[in-house]
């Protein structure tokens, strides 16, 4: 049986007659968003399917969206007549024009978006990019610029600096306080720069990426080591309050603190473990962050074990000799005064004879 075939439709541009559709009582805003619904589509609803949602778009059938013919039977609703056919508020043109225009600070943009391949790294994507829009010479009122995460991303390095640096200035001001001096906290911040190369041979070995769920991570693992420094440090303060010599104070804290750091050590890199190894939606991000967590910890522990009393000892040779340069260039006047009320006492007795 012979069957009619419509031609598709070449390149069509549709712009409402507004006089007319007025005299025939149809809303300007019914003709575009009957146009919209029936060749963009409307989200009508969501479904589910193994973690992933989806939309529900109700648009056209594409045979009759894709002809001149089947468009112009289109009808929209009049205010006046019920309905009316599309062609009789609309000239159809042929000619191009983009299908969707959308904006960003009010400037036209054309968004360009990709995935990543398996141990792809974004900074070298992103650097990669930047290298080929220079080479395209955009002529003036063009620019390329990251959006979304890639943008975020661009911003992260200099926003965790700038958190890095707070919390080393509030670390120190509280450990100041808790210690009651200046040069203890010092000791402690010191072993902190240490872990951050073993911080990067975990990024490496575990194949993650240095992103923002990464520095998280560092920032808790400066948590942890910073904890066994203090327990270090305010014990062998403690023993030397006591009378205990320095070097004595020191072993004796290392010896009766070793065991609580590998207790608070191995619990919270076990706790770590199951982020690691995870697969499910969304373990990427925590991941990232365990990852680093997990093999700086480990690869740092001895040697923060080891550096903390070292700089314990260094430190305070340092501030005893500061304080023994100090007390030279600005000596104190001790006043003996009862020695003074004495000489006085019997220069008026002498007086009085």
């Amino acid at each position: 049986m012979p069957t009619s075939v419509v031609d598709p439709m070449p390149e069509t541009t549709v712009r409402p007659d507004f006089a007319r559709a007025a005299a025939l009582g149809v809303d300007g805003a019914d003709i575009i968003g009957s146009l919209r619904l029936f060749i963009a589509g409307n989200t009508a609803s969501t479904f589910e399917d193994r973690g992933e949602q989806y939309d529900v778009v109700v648009r056209g059938p594409e045979r009759f969206r894709s002809h001149i013919e089947a468009l112009a039977m289109l009808s929209v609703p009049s205010r006046t007549l019920g309905s009316v056919p599309l062609s009789d508020v609309v000239v159809i043109d042929a000619g191009t024009g983009p299908a969707q225009i959308n904006r960003l600070s009010r400037m036209r943009q054309v968004a360009i978006t990709s995935n990543l391949a398996p141990g792809g790294k974004e900074n070298e994507v992103m650097a990669a990019l930047g290298k080929i829009v220079a080479a395209q010479k955009l002529p003036p009122g063009y620019k390329a610029e990251p959006f979304g995460r890639s943008r975020e991303s661009a911003k992260v390095g200099a926003a965790f600096a700038f958190a890095f640096f707070l919390a080393f200035v509030f670390m120190y001001l509280v450990l100041a306080a808790q210690f009651e001096s200046w040069v203890h906290p010092l000791t402690i911040l010191i072993c902190l720069p240490l872990t951050v190369p073993f911080a990067l041979m975990a990024v490496i070995l575990f194949g993650i990426q240095l992103d923002m769920f990464s520095m998280l991570g560092l920032l808790v693992l400066f948590g942890v080591v910073k904890k066994n420094s203090i327990l270090q440090i305010d014990q062998s303060n403690q023993l030397r309050a006591t009378g205990m010599p320095r070097f004595e104070a020191i072993m004796e804290a290392n010896r009766s603190r070793l065991r609580p750091i590998l207790m608070t050590t191995v619990a919270f890199v076990a706790g770590m473990l199951p982020l690691v190894f995870s697969h499910g939606i969304g373990s990427g991000f925590s991941k990232s962050m365990a990852s680093i967590v997990v093999g700086g910890q480990t690869l740092s522990l001895l040697l923060t074990l080891l550096a903390t009393p070292v700089f314990y000892s260094l430190f305070d040779d340092a501030g005893l000799a500061v304080k023994r340069v100090l007390g030279q260039l600005f000596p104190r006047q001790v006043i003996d005064r009862g020695e003074q009320e004495v000489l006085a006492a019997s220069s008026s007795r002498t007086n009085e004879g």
